[in-house]
């Protein structure tokens, strides 16, 4: 039955947006490998004052004061409490930004039971070596070695004849 449920799940997965992440009926999130960003319309003009948003390691609680909140969930991974903030955009949204524990993989939804993304659709954005962790870097160095060389070595074998590889019938480069 367990099986089932996790069919049922990647069947359901949705197509990123182009920040990565969903846009869902109440809120919207997009992402990259260090950050999620999560944008709750509130009425306009609304307040800084009048917002509840609660940030932890492994849970976000936002909305509006004296309301339900509009997210309230466990999230789909750790953040770091102390690197995350909130602030009011133009007075008509609430603006997240959560920087991930683990800044090397993509989340499939921001909450827990929500809507979930098809990770094998993100688009990454470009990064630089120097982005990598130092063990990450090494794999990706060494997989650019490795297509140097074999670029190189197809360069090199390459030849433009057609009986160049075929030395047995190469009969022009043979002297009388």
């Amino acid at each position: 039955m367990e099986v089932n449920k996790k069919e049922e799940t990647s069947s359901c997965s949705r197509v990123p947006n182009k920040g990565n992440g969903l846009d869902l009926e109440n809120y919207s999130w997009t992402q990259s490998l260090h950050e999620v960003t999560v944008n709750v319309p509130v009425p306009s003009g609304t307040r800084s004052k009048l917002v509840a948003c609660e940030i932890k390691k492994n849970h976000l609680k936002v909305g509006l004061k004296g309301q339900p909140p509009i997210i309230d969930g466990e999230l789909f991974q750790a953040v770091k409490p102390d690197d995350c903030y909130w602030s009011i955009e133009d007075n008509r949204s609430i603006s997240i930004l959560l920087t991930k524990h683990n800044q090397m993989e993509w989340w499939k939804s921001l909450v827990k039971g929500d809507p979930e993304i098809d990770t094998q659709n993100v688009e990454p954005e470009n990064s630089k070596l120097s982005d990598l962790d130092p063990e990450t870097r090494q794999t990706v160095e060494k997989m650019m070695e490795v297509e140097l060389v074999v670029k190189k070595e197809a360069c090199l074998t390459k030849d433009r004849r057609p009986w160049a590889f075929q030395p047995v019938m190469n009969f022009r480069n043979k002297k009388s």
